[in-house]
């Protein structure tokens, strides 16, 4: 097998991985290429593992990637850094690879070092050896970042009732997002206090647009007007309660909290998306490395 199909059957586990670290499809695409066009330069001769120098090679390169997003302000790389077209492109391949939406919000929520470290061992396996080659530091430190990463993505480890009382609420809110995606008015309705309020940023709204919805059914007819962004939303915790974000491609837009009382929705709030609001829930099984 000569390099071009060696290299052309790692492609897609290389961007997969520029894919996580990164999180735009544009960008892992640069970064890939990148990739390809040194290992065309490069001796081999001598590398025993070319999958593992290949992904080595590439994660450099993203972390170059992350860093000048750092520089520009860019860190966490929100829906309102990118243009439509590259939103598309990246909600496209978000759904045809099942990437999770959740994992990607989040990510953007570490510094470039913490993303690497953890997306290359937690995600794809890569030996801490090897992280630290790519970092440039030992393998102790590669650890450490990695161990920062997931206590920065996962909450505390909480009591069982709090736990349980979580993943209720959780599931509440899943409830909902999934009736407004369906225009399941009355399912809607009956998961809503009847005096449920809705109150949203005006900045995320047309002119003229209600910001405060009082009533189950106001709050659940008005829903129809905005299933485009409802389909784009995700279970998070917000702020350490059960929530979502509007995350287009994986990139964070808007923040839903919503007030959960006596197991209805009482309160929806939608407000700008904000960094160091969001983190993924206890036991979060919505990883898919692909």
């Amino acid at each position: 097998m000569d390099l071009i199909e060696k290299f052309e059957s790692a492609r897609p586990r290389l961007l997969s991985v520029a894919h996580r670290i990164v999180g735009t499809h544009h960008d892992a695409e640069d970064a890939v290429q990148a990739a390809w066009i040194r290992a065309q330069s490069a001796d081999l001769h001598a590398v025993d593992n070319l999958d593992g120098w290949l992904t080595t090679v590439t994660a450099r390169l993203c972390l170059d990637q992350l860093r000048a997003r750092e520089r520009r302000g860019e860190i966490p790389l929100t829906a309102d850094h990118i243009p439509g077209i590259q939103l598309a492109a990246d909600e496209d391949f978000l759904q045809r690879e099942q990437v999770s939406r959740a994992m990607l919000v989040v990510l953007d929520e570490l510094s470039p070092k913490q993303r690497v470290a953890y997306v290359l061992h937690d995600l794809f396996s890569v030996p801490f050896e090897d992280i630290a080659a790519v970092l440039d530091m030992t393998t102790a430190s590669a650890k450490k970042l990695a161990s920062r990463a997931r206590l920065r993505l996962s909450t505390a480890a909480p009591t069982a009732r709090q736990r349980r009382n979580i993943t209720d609420q959780l599931d509440i809110v899943e409830a909902f997002l999934s009736a407004a995606r369906g225009g399941d008015i009355e399912r809607l309705i009956t998961l809503m206090a009847p005096d449920a309020v809705r109150t949203v940023d005006p900045t995320l709204i047309p002119s003229g647009a209600a910001t405060l919805v009082r009533g189950a059914r106001a709050v659940a007819e008005e829903t129809r007007s905005f299933v485009d962004r409802i389909v784009l939303a995700t279970t998070l915790l917000v702020d350490g309660r059960a929530g979502a974000v509007i995350a287009p491609g994986g990139h964070p837009f808007a923040i839903i909290r919503m007030g959960v009382r006596d197991g209805l929705v009482a309160h929806i709030d939608i407000a700008p998306y904000a960094a160091g609001t969001v983190e993924l829930p206890p036991a979060f099984s919505g990883i898919v490395p692909n």
